[in-house]
């Protein structure tokens, strides 16, 4: 047991009794799982999410959480989208602007 772990735990069976509807075998962990996941709906990067929980390294963030960050095809798609129309259009203005 870490140093001043006994008194989390004790903390957390009083926290317990007095709230509502929480799950008897609810532990400060579950606190981080349920910090991490409100990070990650609110559109915290890993590095935030990382710093915030404290853990060494990104990479364990991800392997713990990657499931919660939304999919991002369609904003890589639409990010290469904009940036080739751009192009177009800048290729376009200067072939009018050469006439």
């Amino acid at each position: 047991m870490r140093p001043g772990q006994g008194r989390l735990e004790r903390a957390m069976r009083k926290a317990r009794s007095k709230v509502q509807d929480l799950p008897a075998g609810f532990r400060f962990h579950d606190l981080r799982h349920y910090l991490a996941s409100l990070l990650i709906a609110s559109g915290a990067d890993v590095k935030i999410v990382q710093a915030r929980l404290r853990r060494a390294s990104a990479k364990t963030t991800l392997d713990t959480y990657s499931h919660l960050w939304p999919h991002s095809d369609e904003s890589t798609r639409a990010a290469i989208d904009a940036v080739l129309v751009a192009r177009t259009e800048l290729r376009q203005n200067q072939a009018g602007a050469a006439r």
